[in-house]
């Protein structure tokens, strides 16, 4: 069963999206990562900052369909109903359910302290609980 992870009352996902996969990166290497971004804005200015967050971190990803996207350790895409690659972990940052949520080993859902963001999380909350999902929750500013 999917390990599905909240981590709510975060003041910018783009930079703790980059933090996170850092970390994920750097802790197993061989990890494969889908992250689903709201809409092609988010996707882009994810992209970007992924390459640009920092001067001394490379963190290889790709977009959904290009032509490395088949090799790369991490996936960004915006189509939350796209077949996704099999990977391990799925970060949604859109305010949806992913359509495929439950083939990946672990599903973290990222929450800002936007109010339409919260009330979003809150519905994806409930949408696993009443599918009988053990769900972990971390607030990020405490």
């Amino acid at each position: 069963m999917t390990r599905i992870e909240f981590r709510t009352n975060i003041a910018d996902k783009i930079s703790y999206t980059c933090r996170w996969v850092r970390k994920a990166l750097a802790q197993v290497p061989d990890i494969r990562i889908v992250i689903l971004a709201e809409d092609h804005l988010q996707l882009t200015a994810l992209d970007r900052a992924l390459w640009t967050f920092s001067d001394i971190d490379f963190l290889p990803h790709a977009v959904l369909g290009a032509p490395l996207s088949s090799r790369s350790k991490v996936i960004l895409t915006d189509n939350g109903e796209a077949d996704l690659p099999d990977s391990q972990i799925l970060v949604n940052l859109s305010k949806a359910v992913p359509a495929s949520y439950a083939r990946f080993d672990r599903l973290l859902e990222l929450v800002s302290t936007d109010v339409e963001d919260v009330d979003a999380g809150r519905k994806r909350y409930v949408h696993y609980r009443d599918r009988g999902y053990a769900l972990h929750h971390e607030n990020v500013n405490h």
